[in-house]
């Protein structure tokens, strides 16, 4: 039987099934602390971004291409998928491993 890994507080991999809830429920805080950082890392990059074009765009005197937008998307893709991994992706189940290999078969046919 497969078993779920989940690391451990140094680096190392250990069954989910062995790893305590508090310790889980240590992991999962962890995560929504790193992203939270990582949130206010965004926000504050791309206001001083957006300060910058907007001083240039004052001495420039006129309208001038919003370069701002591009790292922001970049860098807001990254932020959405780590989003995704602290709050929006269920863990595997024993159940939802159990399926995989009959779904396996059922393709090979």
């Amino acid at each position: 039987m497969t078993e779920l890994l989940t690391p451990t507080e140094n680096g190392t991999r250990a069954p989910q099934s062995e790893v305590p809830p508090r310790e889980q429920a240590l992991l999962q805080l962890r995560k929504k602390r790193d992203f939270r950082t990582h949130l206010v890392a965004y926000l504050l990059c791309n206001a001083v971004l957006w300060l910058v074009w907007a001083v240039v765009l004052v001495a420039a005197d006129g309208p001038w291409l919003p370069w701002p937008l591009f790292p922001m998307a970049g860098w807001g893709i990254g932020l959405f998928f780590h989003a995704w991994d602290t709050y929006g992706r269920k863990p595997l189940t024993e159940t939802d491993i159990d399926r995989e290999p009959a779904r396996l078969r059922r393709a090979d046919r």
